[in-house]
């Protein structure tokens, strides 16, 4: 395992945030298909990260063998698998609350999330112009969901932006883990303790499946991976301030997912609410790439920033 820092090389941290945004959206409208089809939400969990397994280690042992996977960093392991599976059950709940297109929406205000976290985990100083994109974030969050007379559901929009919170915090942790561990050590460790502890929930939720219900589950697990491990890999070899942006790319296949499945667009007050959201987010990452100029903060940081 090389546990020197990783080299930050920009452009291709952009394709490959671009490839798992994309993964991951194609995940997000499986696992409302299997939603809508009755299939458990912790049931859908488990084989999100049951599936991973196997790719992992097939990886593996084609690339280095199974030495690859060794860690001294267990506990961080195992926290991070916490938080994850919290978050997955937060975004996973909004997708199936909401619409696609709005829940993707909410999932952009991890920016404004990761402003708030800094001050309270990294003790950073948070100027006027990223405060200012926090106010003006949540202005658009408020846009999309018009409390008391919107189109979404209240209880789907605080299941979304909590589990836009949890992206925050879980990127910090990644940064973190990139400094010592390979992307696919991250995604195995993440996959192996999530699935041992979501498999003791499925003789009390699994129901039989039909073909159409098993190829949902395994696509989800097999573009989630997929998804998952191009993400860690953007963090390791690129810097979230620069990354990010990338991923307002999800709202396209959103859009276009919720389009051609569902026949249904966003309405007005989305359109309105999202380059709200956008801008902040564009704000919060300019702020930090010229914050980040005059001396070489570490991958932590930026992510907290």
């Amino acid at each position: 395992m090389d546990a020197s820092e990783p080299k930050h090389r920009p452009l291709l941290a952009l394709g490959i945030r671009l490839a798992a945004i994309a993964a991951l959206a194609t995940m997000s409208a499986l696992v409302k298909l299997a939603g809508e089809r009755g299939v458990h939400l912790l049931e859908i969990l488990f084989w999100r990260q049951f599936v991973t397994i196997p790719i992992a280690l097939g990886w593996v042992m084609a690339t280095g063998g199974l030495a690859m996977l060794r860690t001294d960093r267990p506990r961080t392991h195992a926290k991070r698998a916490l938080y994850g599976m919290v978050g997955m059950i937060l975004n996973f709940g909004g997708l199936l609350l909401l619409p696609l297109a709005e829940a993707t929406t909410m999932g952009f205000t991890a920016p404004i999330w990761a402003v708030i976290l800094s001050t309270l985990l990294l003790g950073e100083k948070v100027g006027v112009y990223r405060w200012g994109a926090v106010a003006l974030g949540f202005a658009g969050v408020l846009v999309i969901a018009q409390p008391g007379g919107g189109h979404i559901p209240l209880f789907g929009a605080a299941a979304a932006l909590s589990g836009a919170f949890m992206v925050a915090l879980i990127s910090i942790q990644i940064a973190d883990l990139n400094r010592t561990d390979k992307p696919l050590t991250i995604v195995f460790w993440f996959a192996a303790i999530s699935t041992a502890t979501t498999v003791l929930a499925l003789p009390f939720v699994s129901t039989s499946h039909d073909a159409g219900e098993w190829a949902l589950l395994i696509g989800i697990g097999i573009v989630g991976g997929a998804g998952q491990l191009l993400l860690t890999s953007a963090l390791r070899v690129g810097k979230v301030a620069s990354v990010i942006v990338m991923d307002y790319s999800s709202l396209f296949w959103a859009t276009l997912y919720g389009w051609t499945i569902w026949n249904m667009l966003p309405p007005t007050s989305t359109w309105v609410g999202v380059p709200l959201i956008v801008a902040a987010g564009l704000v919060i990452a300019w702020r930090e790439h010229r914050l980040a100029r005059p001396s070489n903060r570490d991958v932590a940081r930026v992510e907290g920033t």
